[in-house]
């Protein structure tokens, strides 16, 4: 059987594929533009068939499928949810007092690890490329635990979609491994557009400053990293080290602020563990030899972080206690998102040669009537960074630089990037929990 007979031998129908899943099913699925949108929108009718417990491994989904929002209420005992990250979909769920969907601590780079200690996936889910000459098929914009899941899962079910670009790195599956094939053609998903504030502006110009030309930077996501990204597109000789490819990031590349021939680590090529971002950053990426996609695992291990010379992260918070505790995950004991790789980049750009790790945030919030640097962060609030790593915190106010100071310095560093109607507030506190 030649390579293309074994291909089309293996499709099934979407029916046939979700008839695969038996009770007690742990599914690991890709995200992003590897998202497999067609069986994730169907996945709900297996409660008509009786199937009972089965999980779903979720980070940020790209919809608020069925079988999150349960419209019909008749899910309870058939699908959960185990997250690694509370996107949008699942915060809005449990809110409501969704009791399916749980949240499972962990850094980016011990995902994959999280996953096979907590519940180990038997079924894996991904939308990828359409088989290449050689006889492989792409899983192209994420490797946060997908190639784990390749060795570990006993099924693997594949959507085949041609809108997804190629791209190298470890994306590439021997169709021999794959069980099933559904065909499907649907655009593959987009990061949504997030202005920037004026007050993020003011932020990114003060951020920006602390970015060198050679430097090697890593954002997050959001209007505030990319307006850094924007200010940095007069820079020269820039490398990319990040978790996330973002659209922004595309842009420092295709202006030529970004060649990666200063980087001490995979020097001349732009590494990610996934990519997310605009129909034009999946055309850029699309069979470019310069980019490639590499396991979280690897990629976010600090000590490989490190190796980056002059290296840059750049993460937002939630909320900064005086002494430089960050949560970026949650509001109080809720939580809103998850650590991702903040931590991983923190500790590894900290101890880098030459190395920086800014965090930027607003300093206020809900309208300006909240200070997003307090005396202590809010009961059961969760530290995402130690301040033993923390470097840096930039506001719409100035940059506070922590490294190498003392409590008391780190409280008038911060305070004095704290909106000036609370610092008066802040320094009185802090007197009075013997901070100063």
């Amino acid at each position: 059987m030649t390579k293309q007979e074994l291909y089309e031998s293996k499709f099934i129908t979407l029916e046939e594929a979700l008839g695969k899943i038996r009770s007690g099913d742990t599914i690991a699925q890709a995200a992003y533009g590897n998202e497999p949108l067609a069986m994730l929108r169907n996945l709900h009718t297996i409660a008509d068939r009786g199937v009972e417990d089965v999980c779903v491994w979720m980070g940020s989904p790209q919809e608020e499928y069925p079988f999150i929002s349960d419209p019909n209420n008749n899910l309870d005992g058939v699908i959960s949810v185990n997250s690694i990250f509370f996107g949008a979909p699942l915060r809005k769920q449990v809110k409501k007092g969704s009791t399916r969907i749980n949240f499972c601590p962990n850094n980016l780079h011990s995902m994959s690890q999280v996953m096979m200690e907590t519940r180990k996936p038997n079924i894996f889910w991904a939308a990828v490329t359409p088989m290449d000459r050689y006889g492989y098929v792409a899983v192209s914009c994420t490797q946060q635990a997908e190639l784990e899941m390749l060795d570990s899962c006993d099924m693997i079910i594949f959507e085949v979609n041609p809108q997804i670009p190629y791209t190298s790195g470890t994306v590439r599956v021997p169709i021999e491994k794959v069980n099933y094939f559904i065909s499907v053609d649907y655009p593959i998903t987009e990061a949504p557009i997030a202005p920037a504030t004026p007050q993020q502006l003011e932020i990114a110009h003060y951020a920006s400053s602390l970015i060198k030309n050679g430097d090697t930077i890593q954002l997050g996501i959001g209007g505030l990293p990319d307006a850094v990204a924007h200010d940095l597109e007069d820079r020269h000789d820039l490398g990319i080290y990040t978790e996330m490819i973002s659209t922004s990031m595309g842009k420092l590349m295709w202006c030529g602020a970004v060649n990666n021939s200063k980087k001490m680590f995979f020097r001349n090529r732009t590494i990610g563990a996934f990519c997310w971002g605009s129909r034009e950053l999946y055309d850029y990426i699309n069979d470019n030899p310069m980019v490639e996609i590499l396991p979280t695992a690897y990629v976010n291990n600090p000590f490989n972080i490190m190796k980056n010379d002059n290296m840059v992260s750049l993460n937002t918070a939630l909320e900064i206690d005086l002494t430089g505790q960050v949560c970026s995950e949650s509001i109080g004991s809720m939580q809103y998102s998850g650590t991702g790789g903040a931590t991983d980049f923190a500790y590894g750009a900290y101890h880098a040669k030459g190395g920086k790790g800014i965090i930027a945030i607003n300093a206020t919030a809900k309208g300006g009537t909240i200070s997003r640097i307090v005396p202590q962060l809010k009961p059961g609030a969760v530290v995402s960074i130690s301040r033993n790593i923390v470097d840096y915190i930039v506001t719409e106010y100035g940059i506070a630089k922590l490294r190498g100071k003392t409590v008391a310095q780190r409280v008038e560093e911060l305070i004095n990037v704290a909106a000036p109607e609370f610092r008066s507030e802040l320094r009185r506190e802090a007197q009075k929990l013997q901070l100063r």
